[in-house]
């Protein structure tokens, strides 16, 4: 995916460093996931499992990418009766889309880059829907669903530029960084394997090694504190965890690049942008053409309340929303596509080592908050200078200054020759400190509407003025933050891989949220199960 005690609009504003924040005055809401639900879990179990008894092959509990990506794997491996429980009225989780003034737009991810060779699952899939296509060049893009040019820009020394990497024009010294950096990350490319996903990657004393410390740290230490440097790498790890440069681990840091295509200085031989696929929904549209075929599967508003792990089968609990009635499911097999802090609570039955693992890992776990804002425009805000609009506008902030990653332009990818004409819908993402996980989810929508108007006043004063209609989703968990030991823990690693009559596959067990993690690992565990025959 990408992209404090209560403020008051004003504190806002104080705190983005730009404008006073305006009064709103405009239809705010809330929308997409219901928080109440899932915190149905803090209440006490029922005292008995009652309710109607269905009897399944297989049932996946949780409907994002990895459950989405199992239950598919599931089918084609010939469990005629797989089933997914889901706890939203929709599917795809973080990956999930909205429509606001007739657009498309995302509530959360929005891009997925082009996969090379490491993920086979995703690419394979691509091809099934028509993405990816065999040519006497090899595997290609379709490039009617690359992102369109101008792809990024970058709000900096008061205008636009191309690009997200702040010039070195005319600083000798931050452009000898970037050499240094660039020649750090080759240097990590030779010694150890890195690759997107990790699934499947063999874990070297090398990458622990880079585990163990945070990635501040180890900038510090190669000597690596240029401003700029240092936020350009913050903002590329708040964009892709949630969290920054003195919360991720140094591996984390370097598998941003390390797994992709590297980095170079300005104007040197680089290693090329890397291609994404992208939509106005976002990867909303992946999850169409993954959930679609899978429509008669797919139980929505279902929150599942206990699952019990016995020697022949597998017992689930749950509670219909709609009907606001209890359930009772017995499956063969059961794929477990939660968070790991929801998991360990409602798994119980597993032998000692895999529970004791399943507690370790969860305990171990932290979660970004994230604040997703639709905002419908009636014209666009007065034009800087600099570079034009592009699909991705990010401001360049100070390491560790502001939750803000900027906004994108949600009608960038519409092939429509009417879009133009059309009322201009942006979508702004604030990657938030955990300790604003309970505001995010007790605050008004006004409130974090004049928050997000606050934060990107210095990108556009008049944008308030423009502003017709805020739709905002939030997020309390929505990236796992791959912070030391995390991604390297041996309990998370050993969870990986299916056991018995259960597997885990939510992207928590790579350390981090993106799509190719979650589709390979209940790809993977799908194939698995499935063979359980």
């Amino acid at each position: 995916m990408r992209r404090r005690a209560l403020l008051s609009a004003g504190a806002a504003a104080a705190l983005a460093g730009c404008l006073p924040a305006p009064e709103v005055l405009l239809a705010s809401r809330w929308v997409g996931v219901a928080p109440e639900r899932g915190h149905r879990l803090r209440a006490p179990r029922p005292a008995r499992a009652d309710g109607p008894l269905r009897r399944v092959g297989a049932l996946v509990l949780g409907g994002g990418v990895s459950g989405l990506a199992a239950l598919r794997a599931l089918v084609e491996g010939g469990v005629d009766d797989a089933q997914l429980l889901e706890l939203d009225d929709a599917v795809g989780g973080n990956s999930r889309g909205h429509t606001l003034a007739g657009s498309g737009c995302p509530m959360g991810a929005h891009y997925l880059p082009v996969p090379g060779a490491a993920a086979p699952e995703v690419r394979e899939w691509l091809q099934q829907i028509g993405l990816l296509r065999m040519t006497p060049r090899g595997l290609q893009p379709d490039e009617r669903h690359l992102c369109h040019a101008p792809q990024e820009r970058l709000f900096i020394d008061g205008a636009w530029q191309d690009g997200l990497l702040p010039s070195a024009e005319g600083r000798p010294a931050t452009r000898a960084q970037y050499r240094r950096f660039a020649q750090a990350v080759a240097e990590a490319q030779r010694a150890l394997p890195f690759a997107m996903p990790t699934t499947g990657l063999a874990w070297q004393p090398g990458h622990a090694a880079l585990d163990a410390q945070r990635f501040d740290q180890w900038l510090q230490a190669q000597g690596l504190d240029d401003s700029r440097l240092l936020g350009h790498l913050d903002y590329c790890c708040r964009d892709d965890y949630g969290a920054g440069i003195a919360s991720v681990s140094a591996w984390a840091g370097l598998h941003y690049f390390a797994s992709r295509h590297g980095f170079a200085a300005p104007g040197e031989e680089a290693a090329e942008r890397d291609a994404v696929f992208t939509w106005p929904e976002g990867n909303a549209a992946l999850v169409r053409a993954l959930a679609t075929p899978l429509a008669p599967r797919l139980h929505l508003g279902r929150t599942v309340l206990a699952v019990e792990v016995g020697r022949h089968a597998v017992q689930v609990q749950a509670w219909n929303e709609a009907q606001d009635a209890p359930e009772r499911w017995q499956a063969e097999r059961v794929v477990v596509a939660l968070p790991l802090h929801v998991a360990q609570h409602l798994v119980q039955g597993l032998d000692a080592p895999r529970q004791r693992a399943l507690r370790e890992t969860a305990l171990a776990t932290r979660h970004a908050p994230w604040l997703v804002a639709n905002l419908q425009l009636d014209a666009w805000p007065l034009a800087r200078t600099g570079a034009p609009l592009a699909w991705d506008n990010v401001p360049f902030l100070p390491a560790g200054r502001s939750p803000m990653l900027g906004y994108v332009h949600a009608r960038h990818q519409s092939l429509r020759t009417d879009a133009a004409a059309e009322p201009p819908v942006i979508t702004a993402y604030l990657a938030l400190p955990e300790t604003e996980r309970g505001r995010l989810l007790s605050g008004s929508a006004a409130d974090w509407t004049a928050e997000v108007l606050a934060h990107l006043a210095p990108l556009h004063p008049d944008l308030a003025q423009r502003l017709r209609q805020a739709d905002l989703t939030r997020w309390g968990h929505a990236m796992a933050i791959p912070a030391p030991g995390v991604a390297g823990q041996p309990a998370r690693r050993a969870l990986r891989e299916p056991e018995g009559r259960v597997a885990f596959v939510h992207t928590d067990l790579a350390g981090y949220s993106v799509f190719e993690e979650a589709f390979t690992l209940g790809a993977r565990a799908g194939r698995t199960l499935a063979r359980l025959g």
